[in-house]
């Protein structure tokens, strides 16, 4: 018989069943990719079943044909510019972000909510109004189809959410560290990197980690702003989709060697982006 209280009973119950809930929503949304990956190396009569078969002989098809064999079109060149529009923006968005929210909770300026309010304010825009005056503005100053285009709007992009993220990071730095490097003598660049950086460490990580996903995964400026040399990895997976139909098996290959940069940046940094975001949640 079960001699513990009624409401622990009932503690205990709706914890296993909101474990449950967890476990079955996490099993939901990584099926999908789960078949994803499986498909990509299927080969492409397999793909096409309907229903797909799991049980269907593994093949590299999809891989070759994505990595130019066949069609002689390499996917380097595009992943090569994804990864530095992402890489570059990200550090740059970090430069920007961790004096701007340092200046925001640590040395607070005047009207600090409000500016906080203008940094969110950018992002109330739908990134298609913005479309065409910045197509025209790229176009007259001769930087279209340019990587560095790409740079200098993922890093406006991405700086807002990366203030008010840093902002939240830094509020947990103990302020009896920051007067200790001062009465040291310590001056601001100092401060920053030595006592700051090492402290808001997982903060920065996971403002870095979001930051370099969101760029990576742009699509709309990306296609439309860009063409032959500064395309990037997602503009070259909707190239799949062409008039002669879709090859599955492919689309899966591109899509999991696509996805490959984001799993590893994130199981890379996994135990920081855990930290990090934990930061200020109430215990």
């Amino acid at each position: 018989m079960n001699s513990a209280p009624l409401p622990l009973r009932r503690r205990r119950r709706t914890n296993g069943l909101l474990g449950l809930a967890a476990w079955l929503c996490g099993i939901a949304f990584f099926l999908p990719v789960a078949w994803m990956v499986l498909t990509s190396f299927h080969g492409e009569t397999d793909a096409a079943t309907n229903p797909p078969s799991i049980a269907a002989p593994l093949s590299l098809h999809g891989y070759r044909e994505f990595f130019g064999e066949g069609s002689g079109i390499s996917p380097w060149p595009p992943l090569i510019n994804s990864l530095t529009a992402s890489v570059v923006s990200t550090l740059l968005v970090l430069a920007l972000a961790v004096p701007a929210a340092y200046a925001l909770s640590i040395k607070p300026v005047r009207k600090w909510s409000d500016v906080l309010f203008f940094f969110l304010s950018t992002k109330m825009l739908p990134l298609v109004a913005g479309l065409l005056p910045i197509y025209l503005v790229a176009q007259n100053a001769g930087m279209l189809d340019n990587i560095w285009l790409l740079v200098i709007l993922y890093t406006s992009m991405n700086l807002p959410i990366a203030v008010w993220m840093m902002r939240s990071f830094l509020a947990e730095v103990p302020v009896e560290m920051l007067e200790a490097a001062s009465i040291d003598g310590a001056g601001l660049t100092t401060t920053l990197l030595r006592i700051v950086a090492p402290v808001a460490l997982p903060g920065i990580a996971a403002t870095a980690l979001i930051s370099f996903i969101f760029s990576w995964n742009e699509l709309l400026f990306a296609r439309v702003l860009t063409g032959v040399v500064a395309g990037s990895a997602p503009v070259f997976l909707t190239g799949l989709v062409t008039s002669q139909g879709l090859f599955l098996a492919k689309v899966c290959a591109a899509a999991t060697v696509i996805s490959l940069p984001v799993l590893i940046a994130g199981f890379a940094a996994q135990d920081k982006l855990v930290q990090g975001l934990s930061l200020g949640a109430v215990k």
